[in-house]
Parts: C-alpha cells; structure tokens; sequence
C-alpha cells in the first residue's frame, strides 16, 4: 500500500496547491490513501468546516492537527463532529473531538492514523508517549498500518518518539515546523520517519507568513497582523510504502514539488 502524508497545509496557496498537484500524485505513485495536517489551512490559523470539507472533497482521508486546532471557534464543534479531523490525543481528558481514527481505503483496506503533539516549547499537554503507546494499542487489533503524526518543535523530542514507536507502527511523521528535513529514513524496526515533512504552501515567506510583517514583529517586538504570503508555492509530502501484512514500512520518499511538477506524467498515464 502506498500512503501520501502531505505537510502542513497553509492557507489558500496550501489549498490551490492540492487542488493542483493531489490528483497527479495519486497517478503518479499509486497512492491509496491521503493524510493531510490542516491545522493552518484556514488563512495560515486553524481550519473551519468549509475548509476541511473541501480538503476531504479533494481525496484527503484522513486530517491531522496540532497547536492550531483552536485557532478558530467553530472548530470547537467541528471537530467533535468530523471523525477524519483529529486533535492530538495527548490533550486532557474532556477536550473535544479525538486523537485518533481507522481509515478506510477505496477497496476498504484500513489504516490507523494517530495525532499527538510535543511537550517541549509547545503548549502544556498531557505526556506524548504514554498517550502515543495507548492509541498504538487501541489500534493495533484493527489496523496492521498506522501512521503517527507527531507535531512537535523539539528535534529531540521527534527522534525520541521515532525510537519509542519504532517495531510497533508504519511511520512517525513529525509536523509543525513548516521545514522539510533531509533526515527520512526505515529504522530497524520497519518504522518508516521523518523529522517534519515541511510545509505545503508558500515558500517565498516566512514559514508561511508574509515576509515583511513578520519581519517588522522580530525586529520591533510589537504585535503585528501576520498575513499568508502568496510566493514560491510549493507542496512538501511524503510517500510511504507499506507492507499490509507486517505493517512495516518498505520505502519512504521525500517530495517537494512546484504547481507545474508532474504535469508530463498525467499526460503521459492519459
């Protein structure tokens, strides 16, 4: 099986980009099933209802999040009512809506896909790996596949949770960074990782934010309205092949693509 695992979308140029490449990396890779991180997807904060519903329109099955999820108030309830949309896990016990899912592919196969967020220079949360190793066992009767996003800013901490999880589920995919690292890789275990698959979205830009007014709040200190930039939109994913019977991961690729990247292979497939 062949898993898609798109990087943080960020706003609209997130959004046109998907709309743009998605259907060609399915042609492509033969890919059966898409999971997106969307906690930016909402003009750069958060995602509302309108928003995720036309990532799920698009072929995203399953959409993951992070610090952002509450950037928007309707996501309160929209969450709760989307199973396909999740929080991370590791939020106390009462928050709304879940940290992890079973999905299902076209033909029906499963997969498990897991949400939990970092500790380290992130919001107060409840311990990543206990509730990590609790949603793997929930799962595990289920789902032979499981992906875990870990959104977390601690390079350390992301590695960590790589080693901890490593033997027991298909890949660790840590988000939240906005920057792709060169460090994808199978662990001994057949775990495939990566320390943050990067951003989907404009790349011309300050992790997704216009340059200028960004600049403007380092330099000065002073609150500052962050708009999303609109430059060098590019699309950060990785593709994750996996073995349904042992659930171990056989290859992982890194992709950073333009809009205009693998047009000549939708023309050739047609």
């Amino acid at each position: 099986m062949r898993i898609l695992f798109i990087g943080d979308v960020f706003g609209r140029p997130g959004r046109d980009l998907l709309r743009t490449l998605l259907p060609r990396l399915v042609a492509r890779y033969g890919i059966e099933f898409v999971i997106a991180n969307v906690e930016n997807a909402a003009a750069g904060f958060g995602v509302t209802r309108e928003v995720g519903e036309g990532l799920l329109r698009l072929g995203v099955h399953a959409m993951t999040s992070g610090n952002h999820i509450w950037d928007r108030k309707e996501a309160l309830e929209y969450v709760g009512a989307e199973p396909r949309l999740l929080r991370p896990a590791n939020y106390p016990v009462g928050v709304p809506g879940r940290g992890a899912m079973i999905g299902h592919t076209a033909d029906g196969r499963i997969v498990g896909v897991i949400n939990v967020m970092g500790r380290v220079f992130m919001p107060a949360v409840d311990d990543p790996f206990a509730a990590a190793r609790r949603e793997v066992a929930a799962l595990a009767a289920a789902a032979r596949i499981i992906i875990v996003d870990f959104h977390a800013e601690a390079t350390s901490e992301k590695v960590a949770m790589g080693w901890y999880l490593d033997g027991s589920v298909t890949a660790v995919v840590g988000t939240h960074t906005h920057v792709q690292t060169a460090d994808s890789r199978l662990l001994p275990g057949g775990t495939a990782y990566i320390t943050d698959v990067g951003m989907t979205g404009p790349h011309d830009s300050i992790i997704g934010t216009d340059k200028d007014t960004t600049l403007r709040r380092f330099l000065t200190g002073m609150p500052t309205r962050l708009d999303v930039a609109s430059g060098d939109p590019r699309l950060h994913a990785i593709v994750i092949t996996a073995d349904e019977v042992t659930g171990r991961a056989a290859a992982v690729e890194r992709l950073s693509l333009s809009p205009t990247d693998l047009a000549a292979d939708v023309r050739g497939a047609s």
